[in-house]
């Protein structure tokens, strides 16, 4: 099976896709929400295909039988990661500045009221957060409708679940009235997701899963809602008929926003090749792909030191510490005549043995492995000097390196080592004309 992973990813490396906007800066790929209510997934397999990272919160599992078996702890723990806590204040989706920590989440089905419900306010608003600062969403069945500002029936106009769902697609869901089923889906000529996958010419897919699923109400849908693929039910008697509603849809704000992909259908447990598992692997690249570009957090100015120690409660994303495996951007204009460029990190008492890098760039912002300027030492302290610099603009860039460990645990991942970093990590920048 890794065997047959590894080949197909080599074979994606392969297919012509268009450059991604803003894959560096993030602690990982991927956030798998398998909460209260949900299906309770450990793992997707599409993330092993693509060689993504992942993390994930997973509940206590749920049955028709036995629909609110999860605990107390459940709600606590899923309280904590998305909404916050003591020692990561800004939650496990975001950075201390607001800015989305993972790519995208990805959100599964089940029972999509209950779930909403148990995110409760806060919850609901860092996941919203996430996609405004450029994060993205992938949500299949359950996460589709949670991720609209509600359901209504065809011809009505009432809207239920209003106010308890996140609004990330601002149109309303339709309920397929199709359960425990499957379903032929077509995608769309020009479709998107024909550039993130080679489907070998084929644009049929013959059988996937669907199980209470819904499709978007064309006539609320806002503007910039692309069809990415639909339901194929020619022949089949329905309570309802979707034949050629939109199975696969998305829709991006804005440049600053990421990309929302929402599926009514069910692609995302495929574990062997076939067109279910290229669906999937499609939508999370095409979803990876709207992630929102890079911010500039400041211009500097010689010999004025920028004090970056800002908490996130205290609302100052301008000024506010730099979390795990993120980048703070920066720029600096150079005139002529100066003989050296010099740029330096200083760290604050106690908070000093953080590892973070320092680098430079003409060309756009400073990357490592692209920087031609970098100091990359151990620890907060640290100089970068530049002789007879070009006149000019300069990217200045600092890389948190330091992380917490993650392993494997009753709720998915547990973070241990290094969890102070959650909080951020204080420093001051300035640059000096010589």
């Amino acid at each position: 099976m890794k065997r047959f992973f590894l080949l197909i990813g080599l074979a994606m490396a392969l297919l012509p896709v268009r450059a991604q906007d803003n894959t560096k800066g993030y602690y990982k790929d991927i956030f798998m929400d398998s909460g209260i209510m949900l299906n309770s997934r450990t793992d997707l397999p599409v993330t092993e295909m693509l060689g993504l990272s992942m993390e994930a919160f997973v509940s206590t599992p749920h049955s028709s039988a036995r629909k609110y078996k999860f605990t107390r702890a459940d709600s606590l723990r899923q309280r904590e990661l998305i909404a916050g806590s003591p020692i990561d204040e800004n939650g496990i989706l975001l950075y201390p500045d607001g800015q989305p920590r993972f790519r995208m989440v990805y959100m599964n089905g089940g029972k999509a009221a209950n779930h909403a419900r148990s995110l409760q306010e806060t919850g609901r608003q860092a996941i919203q957060d996430f996609v405004k600062a450029g994060g993205s969403y992938l949500g299949s069945c359950a996460g589709a409708y949670i991720a609209s500002v509600g359901s209504v029936k065809p011809g009505e106009s009432q809207v239920s679940y209003l106010g308890t769902y996140m609004g990330l697609w601002p149109g309303h869901a339709v309920a397929t009235k199709l359960e425990k089923s499957y379903t032929a889906v077509d995608i769309v000529p020009d479709s998107p997701l024909t550039r993130y996958f080679d489907f070998d010419g084929r644009m049929h897919i013959d059988s996937v899963r669907h199980n209470g699923g819904c499709y978007p109400n064309w006539e609320t849908a806002p503007e910039g809602t692309e069809i990415l693929a639909t339901y194929h039910t020619t022949g089949r008697k329905l309570e309802r008929d979707i034949d050629g509603k939109p199975v696969v849809w998305a829709h991006k704000a804005s440049a600053e926003t990421g990309r929302v992909v929402l599926c009514g259908s069910h692609p995302e447990g495929a574990r062997i090749e076939s067109d279910n598992l290229r669906l999937m692997a499609a939508m999370v690249r095409y979803a990876l792909a709207g992630n929102g570009t890079p911010q500039l957090k400041a211009v500097l100015h010689p010999g004025e030191p920028r004090e970056m120690k800002a908490y996130s409660s205290q609302n100052d994303p301008a000024h506010a510490r730099i979390g795990d495996r993120q980048y703070h951007h920066f720029r600096i204009d150079v005139p002529a005549g100066v003989k050296t460029l010099t740029i330096s990190l200083e760290g604050v008492l106690d908070a000093d043995d953080f590892d973070l890098h320092l680098y430079a760039s003409r060309k756009g912002f400073a990357y490592a492995g692209e920087a031609p300027w970098c100091n990359v030492g151990q620890r907060v302290d640290k100089k970068l000097e530049i002789s007879d610099p070009t006149p000019g603009t300069y990217y200045i860039s600092v890389y948190c390196a330091t992380t917490v460990t993650a392993t494997e645990g009753k709720f998915g991942v547990e973070y241990g080592g290094r969890t102070d970093v959650l909080n951020g990590v204080p420093y001051t920048i300035r640059v000096d004309f010589e």
